[in-house]
């Protein structure tokens, strides 16, 4: 669940090695200098870690140290609960180093709660090396918690590894689906097993491993139900389709339910069209209704445009009817703009005067939103650039001192101009070298406008950049001169798109000591990676100087990486071990560590009303420390939720409003053993070991983030206002309470 979803390259980019750190800051001193009362560590078992052991685990897992740190030691530690909590340190830190002590762990602890944990932790480190252990353990091993844990780690292992290990792919596939039928054929099968061995199968997509998953719908557990139709969605098998539509028109769960509907769309199971009409109308739970929308876009069956212009014209006059009211953002937003994108692909270039009738009266009732431009584009491409309301808008936001000129107004037109990109002669025949002549015009207009606000610059940008003009290395090249850091960002992205030239590797090379001092590293390693691509003799000193005058971890982590791609082997960056930059210090450490053992409690207050979430300092006690932090300095307050999928997620967090924005930091991941079930709350990342601010609330169980995303908390006061938020509504005030005992 990315936190910039438009820069999920980054995730590849920085795989987190431990090796070329940043530089050091002043630390604390060695956890043994100083005894102080902190609260211990309990496992499940109830046997604590001792106070400074903890601090000195937590300060080596923030700062990323294996092989200087007493991790390996503390494997061997007589006390069980520390070997668990050091073994989670080394996943965490996801040194391959470590593969080899976690797996003699996993072999022959003594204590069933440490085996499943080094099992956990080798998922983390997601090495091909700790396949063979693994494997070992769920062959010979019948306990419950650690056989799951096995197959959860192998499904990590198996989804990180590249295409070249057809063969270790294909090995260990097999052992998760083999696993997964005999546990099927059981009277009373292990249900963690199971629900972590389907998550497993959705990552390892195995041959035949469909045909596996299918045979669970039949479930009497209706979670295992909603698992096995969420991994045939991900996978898009065409297994079981009859079962799957019983389950949609029939399941009492609506997850369930839910899950079903997606299975069925991405399947593109045409002979589902009736069930998936009459739910994504009439159910009762708004998760299965938006599943069915979503589906019935994506069966391509000419029918489902009736049923769905129908429900665009019923949740349009109850839009009327709260606006009415006196309420600003109606929770119906949310289900309306699922359905204006669900008619844009199901009623593309039909010009369809109803359905546009409708969406042009959401726009002017006040519904600004991208998905309503990109329907109404993708309907009727030749009439988009000539309606009064794109047309006027572009002539007001290109004049100097605009009034009324948001950046969201802007972004949704970007998006809604770019779709034009796409049109062809097929569609609208000859004119459509002046559709696309006359969209790049006013895509041209809004950049070069000094009343764009910078935060819409972007998706001018990428709107731009989707028709490949011939000087569009001219126009990202001038971008790179922006205040804004994302605009930056944006146009180093598309450079590194294009060929080589000598004066874009000369403008990113100028470009990146600017970058090196924003705020955010946003910008840097855009350039970092623009700057790959390119052959000019500026590109190496360049890199070089970031490497040399950065202390932020990830910009280093790619500097190194370019120059040892560069040198084709180990550069002499490729030595520099030093310990990862951190913000924190010994009392940092202390402060977290402090919060276990208390209830610590958030009371979120929101345009829609208040919800409570219950934090986890014992899982993540320094991004609970971070939460915490910045609730306390009002960070939150006013900034929106930038963000909402329903029956995915709601997102907020980011003073920019856009998704791109932070406190001018990143923290560590804490990865747990929570599982993402509804109302979990977590940290949103665009790559590992870049949270800051963003976070997330689940509104159902979403297993494919487990182990990849840290898991912080839960809601549990006030779900239902959760459902409620729509992409705008504004965090009001955080308020923490901290209390004794459980």
């Amino acid at each position: 669940m990315p936190k910039r979803p438009l820069l999920l390259f980054f995730c590849a980019l920085l795989a987190c090695a431990p090796h070329v750190q940043a530089q050091k800051k002043p630390q604390a001193k060695p956890a043994q200098a100083k005894e102080k009362a902190a609260p211990a560590s309990k496992t499940r078992a109830g046997v604590r870690v001792p106070a400074e052991t903890l601090l000195q685990i937590i300060q080596a897992e923030d700062e990323r140290r294996w092989e200087d740190s007493d991790l390996g030691k503390l494997l061997s530690d007589p006390n069980p609960s520390v070997r668990a909590r050091a073994a989670l340190a080394a996943g965490r830190i996801g040194d391959e180093g470590a593969v080899a002590p976690l797996g003699n762990l996993l072999n022959s602890d003594r204590d069933e709660t440490v085996r499943a944990t080094a099992a956990f932790a080798l998922g983390e480190v997601e090495a091909e090396s700790g396949a063979a252990a693994l494997t070992e353990t769920l062959r010979l091993s019948r306990s419950p918690e650690l056989r799951a844990r096995c197959v959860e780690a192998l499904g990590k292992i198996v989804a990180a590894l590249p295409e070249g290990r057809a063969d270790a792919k294909k090995r260990i596939g097999d052992a998760i689906n083999s696993t997964l039928a005999a546990e099927q054929r059981l009277k009373q099968p292990n249900r963690a097993l199971v629900l972590l061995g389907l998550t497993a199968m959705l990552r390892a997509r195995p041959e035949n491993g469909a045909r596996t998953v299918a045979l669970f719908l039949a479930s009497t557990d209706a979670r295992v139900r909603a698992d096995a139709a969420n991994a045939l969605a991900r996978m898009r098998a065409k297994d079981s389709l009859e079962r799957l539509r019983v389950m949609l028109a029939t399941d009492a769960d609506a997850v369930a339910r839910a899950n079903a509907a997606r299975a069925l769309g991405a399947a593109e199971d045409a002979g589902a069209f009736e069930v998936l009409a009459q739910h994504a109308a009439t159910d009762t739970d708004v998760r299965v209704r938006v599943s069915a929308v979503r589906a019935l876009a994506q069966i391509k069956e000419p029918r489902a445009a009736e049923p769905l212009v129908r429900r665009c014209g019923e949740l349009f006059a109850a839009y009327k009817s709260a606006r009415v009211g006196g309420a600003p953002n109606p929770p119906e937003v949310n289900e309306l703009l699922e359905v204006a994108t669900a008619l844009g692909r199901v009623l593309a270039n039909s010009n369809d005067e109803r359905t546009l009738t409708l969406l042009r009266a959401a726009r002017e009732a006040g519904l600004v939103a991208p998905e309503v431009e990109t329907a109404l584009a993708r309907i009727a491409p030749t009439q988009y650039l000539r309606d009064k309301g794109v047309a006027d808008f572009v002539a007001q936001a290109s004049r100097r001192g605009a009034a009324g000129v948001t950046w969201q107004k802007v972004s949704a037109l970007a998006q809604g101009l770019g779709e034009m990109a796409g049109v062809t002669s097929a569609q609208v025949g000859n004119s459509v070298v002046t559709l696309q002549a006359d969209a790049q015009i006013a895509l041209r207009a809004l950049v070069q406008s000094p009343s764009t606000p910078p935060s819409a610059l972007p998706d001018l940008l990428r709107s731009l950049a989707a028709f490949k003009p011939i000087d569009l290395a001219g126009v990202a090249r001038a971008a790179l001169s922006n205040p804004d850091v994302i605009a930056r960002a944006t146009a180093a992205d598309i450079l590194s798109t294009l060929p080589p030239e000598p004066d874009t590797a000369r403008v990113l090379a100028e470009a990146l000591p600017r970058a090196l001092q924003d705020e955010t590293d946003d910008a840097a390693l855009s350039i970092l990676g623009a700057l790959s691509k390119q052959t000019g003799a500026e590109v190496e000193p360049a890199v070089k100087s970031a490497l040399e005058t950065t202390t932020d971890y990830l910009v280093r982590r790619r500097a190194a990486d370019l120059l040892r791609e560069r040198a084709g082997g180990p550069a002499a960056a490729e030595r520099r071990v030093e310990t990862v930059n951190t913000r924190n210090h010994r009392e940092d450490y202390e402060r977290a560590v402090a919060r276990i053992g208390k209830t610590v409690r958030a009371v979120i207050n929101t345009d829609k009303g208040t919800f409570t979430m219950e934090l986890l300092p014992e899982e993540a006690p320094l991004t609970v420390d971070n939460f915490v932090g910045l609730a306390r300095k009002n960070y939150f307050n006013n900034v929106p939720f930038h963000r909402v999928v329903p029956n995915f997620v709601v997102q907020g967090g980011d003073p920019r409003g856009d998704g791109n924005g932070g406190p001018g930091y990143q923290i560590r991941c804490e990865i747990n053993e929570v599982p993402y079930n509804r109302g979990a709350v977590g940290m949103a990342l665009s790559g590992k070991d870049t949270g800051g601010s963003q976070w997330f609330v689940t509104h159902s169980p979403q297993p494919h983030l487990d182990g990849g995303y840290t898991v912080f908390g839960r809601v549990v006061e006030g779900m239902e206002v959760v459902d409620r938020i729509v992409r705008g509504d504004r965090i009001r005030s955080v308020t923490i309470t901290e209390t004794k005992g459980k």
